[in-house]
């Protein structure tokens, strides 16, 4: 059974490490990610009420902490961005990140924002398909020059309103 949990019901390190798992297909990743993972869990663990249990939650499936998702609602009501969105290497390819993101999409709908905005890259080929799976928008692709090693960005948007 999945569930979506709170970001609180689980020890600091949790989304550092999920990132870490769901990212391991690609050594560079780390190399390139790993403070920038590492500063967004001390963040997120820091404001556990105000911010992470707000615009984030932990995706379970059969008590086994498997993925999470995360968003930046500072530019609502004009659009929300998703931040992070990661599954655990072993849960890959079974439809979980799809239920994720769309819990995520359900959520952020309840804001009335014009439209969701998130950012992937080449080298994750199957963000790509499960962002257009529920509905986003391949809008630009863009240079690349902080990570080459992941290809160009790709901007998705899914518009709520006109």
């Amino acid at each position: 059974m999945i569930e979506f949990k709170k970001i609180s019901e689980f020890p600091k390190g949790t989304l550092y490490n999920q990132l870490v798992n769901a990212y391991s297909f690609n050594k560079e990743c780390k190399k390139y990610w790993n403070c920038m993972w590492k500063e967004y869990d001390d963040f997120f663990y820091a404001n556990l009420e105000t911010i992470a249990d707000q615009y984030g939650f932990i995706t379970v499936v059969d008590g086994v902490a498997i993925g999470h998702i995360s968003w930046d609602p500072r530019n609502k009501p004009n659009y929300v961005f998703i931040g992070h969105n990661c599954i655990l290497s072993a849960f890959k390819g079974q439809g979980y990140g799809k239920q994720q993101l769309q819990e995520a999409v359900r959520r952020i709908k309840e804001y009335g924002v014009d439209k969701i905005i998130v950012t992937t890259n080449e080298l994750t080929y199957s963000a790509q398909k499960n962002y257009e799976s529920v509905g986003f928008i391949k809008v630009r692709e863009r240079v690349n020059r902080e990570t080459p090693f992941a290809g160009n960005y790709i901007d998705y948007e899914m518009v709520l309103r006109y």
